[in-house]
């Protein structure tokens, strides 16, 4: 299927690995000149490499406005314009802590690269994406945006951030920049695992089925879709906990 995103520019962010590089190597296969931005410049560079020209590798720590700014100045001087933004940037933080034992560092460490990091990106990136003609962002969100699990406070908080983020910018860009939040269960990214340690006993997203999902957002295909929140979970938000 033909998305519509030849020569498009997609900058993606946490892009050396799992979601990131899986949307980076989507784009590319679809035509699109994918911008990756990582905190890793040596794992970044090799994501990039692996993809081959028009691939352009940025070291970005996103939580720092003049490295963010410094990125998107390197992608315009390179591309002459930005038409997608994906922010795939996230950590977990402390997982399996209960908030009384969350200590402030964490916790700022936690929404400093899962909701200020994705405020930069897209506030540097905005007026290329207004000139665009076709621009769009794709705010990569969670299903613990919307459930919860315990010792997961920090995380479910920022992920809710993010999504009414996207919301609230879609309507401040209505009509030029479409901007939606893409809220996937638990998919088998190196994060995953070191948190959680293993799969069993429930069902697991692959990056590239959730790269699939931010492509088609992004792309015209979803030319009506705006200030939306898609969860990918499987179903398990949709079921009542009335026993059947």
């Amino acid at each position: 299927m033909n998305l519509g995103l030849d020569d498009a520019v997609v900058l993606v962010t946490g892009a050396a690995s799992g979601i990131g590089a899986a949307v980076a190597a989507a784009v590319a296969e679809h035509g699109g000149r994918p911008v990756l931005l990582d905190r890793d410049g040596p794992a970044v560079e090799r994501t990039a490499e692996k993809l081959g020209p028009p691939a352009l590798a940025i070291r970005t720590d996103v939580t720092d406005e003049e490295s963010v700014r410094s990125a998107v100045g390197t992608a315009l001087d390179r591309f002459g314009g930005i038409d997608v933004v994906v922010t795939c940037a996230g950590i977990s933080g402390p997982v399996g802590e209960p908030l009384e034992s969350v200590g402030l560092a964490d916790w700022q460490a936690v929404f400093a690269v899962n909701v200020l990091g994705a405020f930069l990106t897209l506030k540097h990136a905005l007026p290329a994406l207004r000139a665009s003609g076709r621009g769009a962002a794709v705010v990569l969100a969670s299903d613990s945006a919307l459930v919860a699990a315990p010792g997961m406070v920090p995380y479910c908080a920022s992920k809710a951030a993010v999504v009414q983020l996207a919301r609230a910018l879609s309507v401040e860009t209505a009509g030029a920049v479409r901007v939606n939040a893409l809220c996937p269960s638990v998919v088998d990214t190196p994060m995953s695992r070191a948190d959680l340690g293993g799969f069993d006993g429930f069902p697991v997203h692959r990056p590239e089925d959730i790269a699939a999902h931010v492509l088609f957002l992004a792309s015209p295909l979803a030319a009506g879709i705006s200030g939306a929140s898609l969860t990918a979970d499987f179903g398990y938000s949709a079921r009542s906990a009335f026993p059947a």
